[in-house]
């Protein structure tokens, strides 16, 4: 599939926007009526429905010599990760000053002067960089958001010239919190994996191992929005890799999980991890542990900011389900495709709600 060199159109970016005492949104921000954030009617489900967050689960239970919560733990997490698709951890063994280290030097690169920031500017050819748009279709919609995105993963794609190089420590504080998050990662697929009933390696041999597995991240910035009920931070879709782990800000909830017909608010705990599957672990389960679709909405009073660390396979390794999972009566539900073959369609489209995983799934 070819690429465009540059963007369809010219670059807003949105923290100027926000900045600059706008009362309206711009239309191209403005979501379809039936796209559009609505807060009385979640309020109202939740409030009937006494489901309010995605599960909790202290990851120190896994170390207590007390075989039983080793065992309700791990079936929390199993349960969690077949019916939401999406839970929080907290004991996960990342140093808390890290976590607020990253979230505040990110914080801050997104308030440098513009002509900073416009230096490390992306184009869709790979992402990398500073930018405010997804997908490249002429004339969509846009999402309340600036970014930044990196590469950690396979080491040839790793370049830290394209890290911002202001504040100071910026460069220092990603490099560190990539590998303590990357561990959570390792450490995760191997309860996953012993959950589905497969050896404890087989996520992260399926990835590619150490050597071809891949690992980036997304760092969203949602600037203050005059208009929060008409558009959205980031449209609804499932993430398209592995399995990803997001740093939200806690002074300020935005991410919105689906349940059902309904949008459960994420409430952020204080020094967790909000960890969710991805499409590719959906294939790669035969559909046992499901990607669910999230969106994010936007606050007229408070700017928020999120680190999303994504863990994936390598770009050349064919993704098919488990052979060990595959059965008379639950056969594979979805095609085989490699990773780069998927997400070029995701790079073209841009965030759209289930159909991306959907396109996978076997002829019947």
């Amino acid at each position: 599939m070819s690429r465009l060199q540059s963007w369809p159109e010219p670059i807003i970016r949105v923290h100027e926007l926000s900045e600059s005492g706008i009362k309206k949104i711009p239309k191209n921000f403005v979501k379809l009526p039936s796209d559009r954030p609505s807060f009385i009617k979640e309020m109202t489900t939740l409030s009937s429905s006494h489901i309010d967050d995605i599960p909790l689960i202290d990851l120190e239970n896994l170390k207590s010599s007390d075989e039983s919560i080793r065992d309700e733990t791990m079936e929390i997490i199993s349960k969690a990760c077949r019916e939401w698709g999406f839970f929080q951890v907290v004991n996960h063994g990342v140093s808390h000053e890290l976590m607020a280290n990253a979230r505040g030097v990110w914080r801050e690169f997104f308030h440098l002067p513009l002509d900073e920031k416009q230096k490390f500017a992306n184009s869709p050819i790979t992402y990398e960089g500073y930018g405010s748009r997804l997908g490249v279709v002429k004339g969509a919609k846009l999402d309340w958001c600036d970014y930044f995105f990196l590469h950690y993963l396979p080491e040839k794609l790793k370049d830290e010239n394209k890290w911002p190089t202001l504040p100071i420590s910026c460069r220092q504080i990603i490099g560190e919190y990539g590998q303590e998050v990357m561990k959570l990662c390792e450490r995760l697929t191997k309860i996953l994996s012993i959950n589905l009933g497969l050896n404890e390696d087989y996520l992260h041999t399926k990835f590619g191992g150490d050597n071809e597995r891949g690992a980036c991240l997304r760092v969203n910035f949602y600037p203050k929005c005059p208009q929060p009920d008409l558009t959205l931070g980031l449209s609804p879709h499932s993430d398209p890799g592995g399995m990803t782990l997001l740093l939200p800000d806690t002074d300020v909830a935005g991410l919105q999980v689906r349940c059902g017909d309904d949008w459960i608010t994420v409430k952020p705990i204080p020094n967790a991890f909000i960890v969710n599957m991805g499409d590719q672990i959906q294939v790669l389960s035969n559909a046992i542990y499901k990607s669910i679709e999230h969106r994010v909405i936007v606050n007229a009073a408070k700017e928020r900011v999120s680190l999303a660390f994504f863990y994936n396979p390598g770009g050349d390794i064919l993704i098919k389900p488990a052979d060990e999972l595959v059965t008379e009566d639950r056969p594979a539900l979805c095609l085989p495709m490699t990773f780069n073959e998927y997400r070029a369609f995701i790079r073209t489209k841009g965030p759209c709600g289930k159909s991306q995983v959907e396109s996978l799934k076997s002829p019947r």
